[in-house]
């Protein structure tokens, strides 16, 4: 597998020296990058600026439901309020 930039071939070379790499492993990596010109560092991949995410609507809630909810909140401050 070729090196992706500069800094990376930087890297397998410390790594070689502090021989957590084998030297076959670095020549084999360096031999495959060939003469190619690298870049010093690769940036992550840039998203498009298209058409954004579309985000769903949350629907508003009807009286029933929000009664039923309201009263479960009553309910869990009247157990906290009787534990105390």
């Amino acid at each position: 597998m070729p090196f992706k930039s500069q800094a990376q071939r930087r890297k397998f070379a410390q790594l070689l020296v502090e021989g957590k790499i084998s030297n076959q492993t670095f020549e084999e990596w360096n031999r495959e990058t060939g003469g190619k010109r690298l870049p010093e560092r690769v940036g992550g991949k840039v998203r498009k600026k298209g058409t954004p995410r579309k985000r769903t609507r949350q629907r508003p809630q009807t009286p029933a439901a929000l009664s039923q909810s309201l009263a479960a909140i009553w309910q869990a401050e009247q157990l906290v309020a009787n534990f105390t």
